[in-house]
């Protein structure tokens, strides 16, 4: 993975991060929406692990 890329989806993750942290305050950690929030955010995250283990 280039540099740039891990850097866009670092990003991606810190944003994905905070608003999924403000939906669960305001919604509820168990909503669907902050569940799917934090399936996305595992996602992204595998991807960033998978790219370090290769």
């Amino acid at each position: 993975m280039k540099v740039d890329q891990q850097d866009q989806l670092t990003l991606r993750i810190e944003r994905l991060r905070k608003r999924m942290t403000e939906t669960a305050i305001k919604e509820g950690f168990s909503s669907a929406k902050s569940v799917r929030m934090s399936q996305e955010l595992d996602h992204l995250l595998n991807q960033i692990q998978q790219k370090k283990d290769a």
